[in-house]
Order: structure tokens, then sequence, then C-alpha cells
């Protein structure tokens, strides 16, 4: 499988996008693998206290079964985008494969939601520069990676998911949690509070691309470690 880190620099032709280059304290969190029944509405709950906005990356049977869900996100100013139908390697599925687990989720959202999906995140991050041509050119979504990952399906705990984002976070920073895992959602009061004092700004995925400085980004050596595969099957029972 080719991971993120192993994907060959771009001179001039940007096929994904793991940060964005800004000229204020601006970060995008993010959520994947949602919805959950249970832990998606606490988290909106914790954002919506804050007024923090943030982009959810959803797959298509969980959206099929809490319709609801995104539907909120989507009415309190959140961001709701593509992660796959199931959560398999993308790059390992022919077209068929990639039409239902691409348009079909995104058929899925906008039925819930009523908005078009612009964005998509490849599960496991497990994707190559003609795959993310392809989901740009035929699906119309944009591949959004990350530049900060905690690691918090390998459960650390609440206060150790915290100190990863703290560190980790930048300015243009796009952080990478997931909606599924009870101690994500324990740790996001302090550390959404704790980017607040620091004088961090949270906006969508989207917003945050608009604000993209014109200055060019100077070469980053940093690059997104690819979440370990676990079937979709296990990551519900998880949430």
């Amino acid at each position: 499988m080719q991971t993120p880190e192993q994907l060959p620099a771009q001179s001039g032709e940007r096929t994904y996008i793991t940060a964005v280059r800004v000229d204020s304290p601006v970060i995008a969190m993010t959520f994947d693998d949602g919805p959950s029944a249970v832990l998606t509405p606490r988290l909106l709950d914790i954002l919506k206290q804050r007024n923090i906005k943030a982009t959810f990356f959803v797959l298509g049977q969980l959206v099929q079964e809490h319709p609801e869900i995104v539907a909120r996100a989507i009415a309190e100013g959140h961001e709701v985008a593509n992660h796959s139908w199931d959560h398999k390697a993308l790059n390992k599925l022919g077209e068929g494969g990639l039409q239902h687990e691409l348009a079909d989720t995104s058929a899925e959202i906008t039925k819930a939601t009523g908005k078009p999906v612009t964005l998509m995140r490849p599960p496991y991050g497990a994707t190559n520069p003609r795959l993310n041509r392809a989901i740009e050119k035929e699906y119309g979504m944009k591949v959004i990676l990350w530049s900060v990952d905690p690691f918090d399906w390998k459960r650390p705990g609440p206060q150790v998911v915290s100190q990863r984002i703290l560190a980790g976070a930048k300015p243009g920073a796009i952080i990478l949690s997931h909606d599924i895992h009870p101690g994500t959602i324990e740790a996001m009061p302090t550390t959404l509070d704790a980017l607040q004092a620091k004088g961090y700004k949270f906006v969508t995925v989207s917003e945050l691309l608009a604000l993209e400085s014109k200055t060019p980004a100077p070469v980053s050596s940093e690059t997104p470690a690819p979440a370990a595969q676990k079937s979709s099957k296990s990551k519900k029972k998880a949430a």
C-alpha cells in the first residue's frame, strides 16, 4: 500500500492536501469514521458550546443509518465530507468499487444535508497521485489528508490525545481525530479550550483552503502517517 509519506512530491501540481499556508492562526479540526449515534452528538454539543466549526469525514453506510446527525452538523455550520462507504482502502479497488465507495457516499450525504460534497479523505490515507486526480476529476472532490495525527484510534487516553494535538498544532494545520472513540470525545473540551487560549481560530477545511496564502510554502519533511487498517465493523463496535 502506498502511504502518504511515500507519495512523490508534487512540482506545480498538488494532488492532495495535508496543511495550508496561511497568514493567521487558523486551524481545521477534522473527525473521521462517524457519525456515531452516541458520540457524534456529544461532540457536536462540545463544539456548539464553544462556537467552533469542524469538518466531519463520514462513512456512507453510517450516514444512511443516522442522517439526522449529519443534518444537524450542517445546520450548526460544520462541513460534512466523504470518507468512503465502509472504510475500504480505495487504492485496492477497481472502478466499480470506487463508484460505490465515493459516489454512493456523496449521494447519501447530499440526501441527508442538501449540500454537495467537495472534499474526501481516503481511508487509512491509502492513495496515490493517479487516484487523487481521478477523485477530483471524476467525482468532484479534493483529497484531504492531515498534518497532525494524535493516533487516537490506538486509544492512548484523553490526556495523551490532547497533548499530541497541542504539540502538533500550527497555523494552517489539518488535525485528524475520530469521533467514534470515547477517549477522543473526552479529550476535546480541554484540547479545544487550550487551542483557543493559544489564540487559534477554528475553520472548516474548505474555509481553510480559501484562506491559503499565495506565498509559496517551503517543502516540509513532515508527512502524515497512515492509520492502522481496521475493519469498519470493529470501528462501529468501538463507537
